[in-house]
């Protein structure tokens, strides 16, 4: 097994421009795919790029790079543009591709630092990205996105947004076997069964980054739109707007809404928190145990909380 470092030099070579050298380094927030922010010198010049392997199993890449292009020529989110992409390299490294390197810094590592304005002006953004997305691009049926001959296209193919949300949040608690969690799976379910008459089973299907939060947005402080960037397309669904509205404001704001919609956000909410406590000591594998058991029990907390908003509504 060749270093980060053997693999990034061999994608340059055969890749990338004549270069004096290179940096790099792993970016912060979470990102548990091989991601590596490079820097090489070519003709006395610094350039940035970012770097990004398959990771290990059968995980969907190829979709990713696509996106970046479908997205940026359909809407006004801040895509980084593809600069290469190779499905079957000649080097001896995985999958990868290479995008410019947006300037800024990870939300994740910001967001609770910054002013109230700040955040007000990040908020604002970041409804304004999930309404582009959800009004530009619509799909004919529920389901993961998926590449089939260069085309984009839904892959586990549901015409009913109910059934197919019963069966996303299914999974979620499938995989929550192994894990410091697996004790609370009859519980979820035993709460989500009855609520799922909530859920609409009609709907335009839109396009939804299923993984909207701090870790995946770039932001840069001194720009009018200080969003720079939304990373991470590997996990993208054709789902209903108001599944998307929910995972946003559980995984970084706060609701203002009064409406039908109110009933279901938290059933929206614990199937995305059920997907994040499946993929748990993934996240923490190489962290303190001190913060683990920290990260554990604010799932908890938030299970609890969930689960009492849904049997009370």
């Amino acid at each position: 097994m060749q270093t980060p470092e053997q693999d990034i030099e061999a994608v340059l070579k055969e890749s990338g421009p004549e270069y004096e050298g290179f940096q790099f380094e792993t970016p912060g927030g979470g990102h548990q795919s091989d991601v590596y922010m490079v820097t090489l010198r070519h003709n006395g010049e610094a350039y940035e790029v970012v770097v990004k392997f398959k990771p290990q199993g059968d995980v969907p890449f190829a979709v990713e790079p696509c996106l970046h292009d479908f997205v940026a020529g359909r809407t006004d989110v801040p895509v980084p543009r593809i600069l290469v992409y190779e499905d079957n390299p000649d080097a001896d490294v995985p999958p990868y591709f290479v995008t410019e390197r947006i300037h800024g810094e990870n939300l994740a590592e910001e967001f609770a630092g910054i002013s109230t304005a700040d955040r007000r002006r990040v908020l604002a953004q970041s409804g304004r990205i999930l309404g582009d997305m959800h009004s530009e691009i619509g799909f004919e049926a529920f389901g993961r996105l998926t590449l089939h001959d260069d085309r984009i296209i839904v892959s586990d193919w549901m015409g009913n947004w109910q059934e197919y949300f019963e069966s996303l949040t299914r999974s979620h608690l499938s995989h929550l076997d192994g894990t410091p969690f697996e004790d609370m799976t009859d519980r979820a379910w035993d709460c989500i069964e009855p609520a799922l008459s909530m859920v609409p089973e009609d709907g335009v299907p839109r396009l939804v980054h299923d993984d909207f939060r701090p870790a995946n947005l770039m932001f840069e402080q001194t720009e009018e739109s200080p969003i720079t960037a939304v990373l991470d397309w590997q996990d993208v669904l054709a789902a209903l707007p108001e599944y998307n509205l929910a995972q946003t404001e559980f995984l970084f704001i706060d609701s203002s809404f009064q409406d039908p919609y109110e009933q279901r956000r938290p059933l929206y909410q614990l199937s995305t928190l059920l997907w994040r406590m499946a993929g748990f000591e993934a996240v923490f594998d190489d962290k303190s145990g001190l913060a683990a058991a920290r990260a554990e029990a604010q799932y908890r907390q938030q299970f609890e909380r969930l689960v009492e908003e849904i049997q009370t509504n």
